[in-house]
């Protein structure tokens, strides 16, 4: 069975030194993992059983710069992935990042990313200073993407100072750090990002514009039917309701997800061909997710699907 993995991670140490940042205590200690692009990641591929590797910098902390200082590593780290995709195109292809505090400068770094290099669309991290991507400033960047036909994956952030000083505070450091990010609050925030989008009229204006959310949809699929009855009868000039507009835009994968019953959610909710298998590499164990993958309570096609069909669609692979 071939296996295609959408939501895998990497940040070269030298461009990471070079531009001072600093990937912070869960991700720095993956800090070798990220760098690796070579035999060891190929390694890990092959005793798991996956094919190709869609690669995305983990690169919130570049999307957060001043425009100018963004802008410019953006640009080196997406070249640096086109050359890892060059060196090895029958494994890897790649997701552009991009730099949102300058949203002209973003659309046009899609532009050339998907048009020059071949990328198969874009990974943002989250809000951007308190902006959504329902917010207008954000319009032109997915109005690329719509017109590229290239999806935008929303992956999750830490929460900015106020809502981890609200939600977080007041816990044992390494508890709080969890719970505002990976143990809770990423997916609860990137769920809801996902549907400020959907109430704040974004696929209204850009009926074309596709969407990923990874970790099995962020809490969505458990709540769509709740949504619906709740939200859909407060909006005012949508032409399709919550659900039906999420499921005509989204698409989920399975990211960190290796257990039965969110899988089996997904599918109720959203069916087989919206969801996309991935591991999140190096935070995900790519055996664990190739394992589940193979013995989760799907048929042969629906795998089949999941494992790479569905992304050959989405990312015409």
């Amino acid at each position: 069975m071939k296996v295609i993995a959408i939501e895998e991670h990497l940040f070269p140490r030298d461009i990471l030194e070079k531009a001072g940042l600093d990937l912070g205590l869960r991700a720095g200690a993956k800090a070798a993992e990220l760098d690796d692009v070579g035999e060891g990641r190929l390694r890990v591929m092959d005793e798991a059983g996956i094919d190709m590797q869609v690669l995305s910098v983990l690169g919130s902390i570049v999307q957060d710069l001043e425009p100018a200082a963004s802008a410019s590593v953006a640009r080196e780290l997406n070249d640096r992935l086109a050359s890892v995709v060059a060196e090895h195109p029958d494994r890897f292809a790649g997701f552009a990042l991009l730099p949102m505090t300058d949203p002209a400068a973003a659309a046009d770094e899609l532009a050339r990313c998907v048009e020059e290099s071949g990328f198969l669309g874009a990974m943002i991290h989250g809000q951007t200073h308190g902006a959504f991507l329902d917010h207008p400033s954000v319009r032109p960047i997915l109005a690329t993407a719509e017109r590229l036909d290239v999806p935008i994956y929303l992956h999750p952030a830490p929460p900015p100072p106020a809502v981890f000083d609200a939600y977080y505070s007041g816990l044992p450091d390494e508890v709080s750090a969890c719970l505002s990010t990976s143990g809770w609050g990423w997916h609860a925030e990137a769920g809801m990002h996902v549907v400020r989008m959907v109430v704040g009229g974004v696929f209204e204006e850009l009926p074309g514009l596709k969407l990923i959310a990874g970790h099995m949809g962020e809490g969505i699929p458990f709540h769509l039917q709740r949504m619906e009855d709740m939200l859909t009868p407060v909006l005012r000039g949508h032409e399709r309701t919550v659900a039906q507009t999420l499921r005509d835009n989204l698409w989920l994968t399975t990211s960190g997800y290796n257990s039965d019953a969110p899988l089996r959610c997904a599918i109720d909710t959203f069916g087989v061909d919206r969801i996309l298998f991935s591991v999140d590499h190096p935070f995900g164990d790519s055996a664990k997710a190739t394992a589940h993958l193979r013995s989760a309570p799907v048929t042969a096609d629906e795998r089949e699907r999941i494992a790479h069909g569905n992304a050959e669609s989405l990312l015409r692979l």
